[in-house]
């Protein structure tokens, strides 16, 4: 075996990019490689192991079982090195890197998005990677280290993650009509249509939790429509698709222009909350971020 050259990161780093986008010439404009340079990577892994890592079906490429398994190593091999790297910058004493930041929905485009601007301002050097998910898929990516920071509505069940309030919005019932006094009973809320996001979203787990304590059980409510999104959702209440409980951030623009109505049924306070891995290293750019966002959320 002397002699033999092992693989090298920058081939782990591109077979993960290439099986990410399932396509060798968008992971080389991602790269800022040419594709030649991909193509090669990913042969001289093959060829040194003796295993095919993916599929070619016509322009694109999936991967193998082999590579499906080879997939789950490379990013806990990289995540490694992300942290060995940037430890080695915090011993150094430099605010600089790059922060992966994975947060739900709601969050990621009404809350997050000034402060991060405001933050960048502040840190120059830190590059922030914004990912978005619903609130299930940011604790999964929190766990298993491909993000350094989430931030989520409601609390998760998870005893690897830390947890801490951040934030708080509140969630307002609404439709495309003004609401009469007997369309907000229990009863009447129970027999509505009911436009709602997906199982797993921090909204729809929260609109669950308080429609019962209303009185009206979320299990047997008629959805007319189940949809991915908040602007998805708010869009079809403004058809007149049926009635929604969403973000007071989401509809603050279409209650005031007058496309959305507001049920007098008051909810109380959804608390954000912050996430990260109890046993990761946690980086000085992690603990800007945090401290930041502290201090911005206190005034």
């Amino acid at each position: 075996m002397r002699g033999r050259i092992g693989m090298t990161l920058e081939q782990l780093r591109i077979f993960l990019c290439v099986a990410e986008r399932e396509h060798m010439t968008e992971a080389a404009r991602a790269l800022h490689v040419t594709q030649s340079a991909v193509s090669a990577a990913i042969a001289a892994l093959e060829a040194r192991h003796g295993v095919r890592l993916f599929h070619r079906v016509g322009r694109g490429i999936v991967l193998t079982e082999a590579g499906t398994l080879f997939l789950a190593e490379a990013r806990i091999i990289l995540d490694r090195v992300t942290a060995a790297e940037t430890m080695l910058d915090d011993l150094s004493g430099l605010k600089r890197g790059t922060l992966r930041v994975v947060a739900s929905q709601t969050i990621a485009a009404y809350w997050l998005p000034s402060l991060l601007a405001a933050f960048r301002e502040r840190f120059p050097h830190i590059e922030i990677v914004l990912e978005i998910g619903n609130t299930t898929q940011v604790a999964a990516h929190v766990q298993a280290g491909r993000s350094d920071l989430g931030i989520v509505e409601g609390k998760v069940d998870n005893p690897v993650l830390a947890q801490w309030p951040i934030a708080q919005d509140q969630l307002v019932l609404v439709q495309s009509t003004p609401f009469e006094a007997h369309s907000c009973t229990p009863e009447a809320l129970q027999k509505a249509r009911w436009i709602m996001r997906e199982q797993g979203s921090g909204t729809r787990s929260t609109l669950d939790d308080c429609l019962r304590q209303i009185g009206v059980e979320p299990e047997t409510l008629h959805e007319a429509l189940v949809l991915p999104s908040n602007e998805s959702v708010r869009t079809a209440v403004e058809a007149g698709a049926g009635i929604a409980g969403l973000s007071s951030l989401v509809v603050a623009p279409a209650l005031a222009a007058g496309t959305l109505h507001a049920a007098p049924v008051s909810f109380g306070p959804r608390v954000f909350f912050g996430l990260r891995h109890k046993e990761r290293y946690r980086s000085q750019a992690v603990e800007a971020l945090t401290d930041f966002i502290a201090q911005r959320s206190a005034d």
